[in-house]
């Protein structure tokens, strides 16, 4: 359906892809992964014919439809959702709206008028329907609830709903294109938890194959069929998600080593020989028939340890005491809506929680109120009274930056009274080397803001890490070298965040916000996941033993009131 052959990309920058070949089939959901920079959304922005190759092809038939939802969502707030999605048929489009205007007009028009406005009116109802318009009302009408919107939602304004919410939007419109491929990049970016796993669901219902750009580990592994791994500017295909690449690559590397090590010990036999004999009056021949054969084979190259990525550990911190977060009585209200109703939570040392809930719950609120950024309504937020020191990365802590400083200047302005050396060694170990310590923070990407945040903080020791959304803009491998880090920290965590592999690695608590109350599972994410599949079908056994029971309640009202009316 269509085959990547040998393409490159060359930017002034410098080389992105080299040699990227890989194919998608019918049925084939791919993922591409790569270190940020790797050339992940080049390879997209190829395929949807955004860009050229600066080599090699994209071999495809002239009538394939691609559909490319992209990182940003494009969505016009002060449109109705159904009027956002009648923008992508612009003819029937256009046509609508010039049968809703004629239409309008017509109410006070006078008796002039109206003849030429019926004319105009006839003219767009045959133009509309020659455009297949009623058919394409009732697409819109189908994909509002495929897309979780009710009826009546297509009259509301898109910018009442939410960042979720705008992303089905957006799905929903290039679905209506009715597509032969689907390219999705980062689709679960600021999703919450509830979102994805609608997502999940929904793609994995479509037959529509698929490409997909995603950091989301858990996504990746529930969803892909392959994936493509591109490294150095080198694509390699692995069959089955992302546990089975992981596994195959490992496999690989073992094979490879194993080869290697097994190639240099015959190189070296072999050289020892020619070595020993070179001179010798008998075997001379011999050795420099063996030194011809070595020059002409064909060396296995030793296997990388990895791409370089990022290195760190958080500062080691004076000992907090046993109570390290209090919650009593929690009472708070956002505008109309209150978050928090009585809520009560307790966390101890050690503790390393993710608190979960949808978008909006007053996850990031509740870490305002930890930190004392934001006034409690009622009811006591306190950290523990014994020697805690918290540690706060905010969710937008990235954009928090001064963009006019460097790097390198970022840095040291906290700690003045580190030397340059000093200051280059930590940045290095965030994979700010070289002349990049000297880069303006204007000028970095998202993911190298986000490690530079990250490296601040590590400037003051703390026994407690409030972290807000910490692996926004992360590629996986440093997504992967934070986790390591906080596995082996040993002070107290609390997290928000969305990506569930990251939570299942990390977190040995989790608490769900849920009608206002802090719910603590003391256990990981599985063990929290097994709760709520108890909880839920506890929940539906009690419905239908209610529903049950008043059945024969009403029965038994039934044959009483006959019984009644017979005496």
């Amino acid at each position: 359906m269509l085959r990547l052959s040998h393409i490159s990309k060359i930017y002034p920058s410098g080389e992105v892809l080299k040699d990227v070949n890989w194919e998608v089939k019918p049925g084939d959901r791919i993922g591409l992964v790569g270190v940020n920079g790797a050339g992940k959304s080049t390879q997209l922005k190829i395929i949807a014919g955004e860009i050229e190759p600066t080599d090699g092809e994209v071999i495809r038939p002239a009538s394939l439809r691609i559909a490319y939802l992209t990182q940003e969502f494009e969505v016009e707030p002060t449109r109705t959702v159904r009027e956002e999605f009648w923008m992508m048929f612009r003819e029937a489009n256009a046509a609508h709206q010039g049968l809703n205007s004629v239409q309008q007009q017509m109410e006070t028009a006078t008796l002039e008028e109206l003849d030429a406005l019926i004319n105009e009116l006839d003219r767009l109802q045959r133009q509309f329907e020659s455009l297949d318009g009623y058919g394409l009302d009732a697409q819109i009408e189908k994909i509002l609830p495929d897309m979780g919107f009710s009826l009546e939602d297509g009259d509301r304004l898109v910018s009442a709903f939410s960042g979720g919410w705008q992303m089905r939007m957006s799905l929903g419109k290039i679905l209506l294109q009715q597509p032969d491929l689907l390219l999705l990049d980062e689709p679960t970016n600021h999703l919450d938890l509830e979102t994805i796993e609608w997502l999940e669901t929904y793609l994995k219902g479509l037959t529509t194959p698929m490409v997909i750009v995603s950091h989301d580990r858990e996504f990746l592994d529930r969803l892909c069929t392959q994936i493509v791994e591109t490294e150095r500017g080198v694509s390699t295909t692995y069959l089955g998600n992302y546990s089975a690449y992981l596994e195959q690559k490992s496999l690989n590397q073992e094979a490879q080593l194993s080869a290697y090590e097994r190639q240099q010990k015959e190189l070296e036999k072999q050289q020892t020989f020619v070595d020993r004999f070179r001179a010798s009056a008998t075997r001379s021949t011999q050795a420099k028939s063996r030194e011809k054969q070595l020059e002409k084979i064909e060396r296995i190259e030793a296997p990388t340890d990895g791409l370089r990525t990022l290195h760190f550990r958080f500062p080691p911190a004076p000992r907090s005491g046993r109570e390290v977060i209090i919650v009593e009585d929690l009472v708070h209200t956002y505008g109309d809506k209150i978050l928090f109703l009585g809520a009560e939570l307790l966390l101890e040392r050690g503790d390393r929680v993710a608190i979960l809930g949808p978008n909006g719950a007053g996850k990031s609120t509740l870490l305002r109120l930890l930190m004392g950024t934001e006034p409690v309504d009622e009811g006591t937020v306190k950290l523990g009274d014994h020697n805690v020191i918290p540690g706060y990365f905010e969710q937008n802590q990235a954009e928090a930056l001064d963009l006019y400083k460097t790097v390198i200047d970022t840095v040291h302005d906290e700690v003045p009274q580190w030397t340059n050396e000093e200051v280059r060694t930590l940045l290095g170990r965030f994979l700010f080397s070289g002349e990049m310590a000297f880069k303006q923070v204007s000028a970095l990407s998202g993911g190298e803001k986000a490690r530079l945040a990250l490296a601040k903080m590590l400037l003051r020791p703390a026994n407690l890490l409030i972290l807000d959304e910490p692996t926004n803009h992360l590629d996986i491998p440093a997504k992967e070298m934070l986790e390591e880090a906080l596995q082996n920290y040993d002070g107290t965590v609390v997290i928000v965040s969305h990506d569930r592999y990251f939570i299942s690695q990390v977190a040995n608590k989790i608490v769900e916000i849920r009608d206002g109350e802090l719910r603590l599972y003391r256990g990981d994410y599985h063990y929290y996941l097994d709760k709520i599949a108890e909880e839920k079908a506890q929940s539906e056994l009690e419905k239908m033993i209610g529903e049950k029971n008043a059945k024969t309640a009403a029965k038994k009202a039934k044959q009483k009131s006959k019984k009644a009316a017979k005496t």
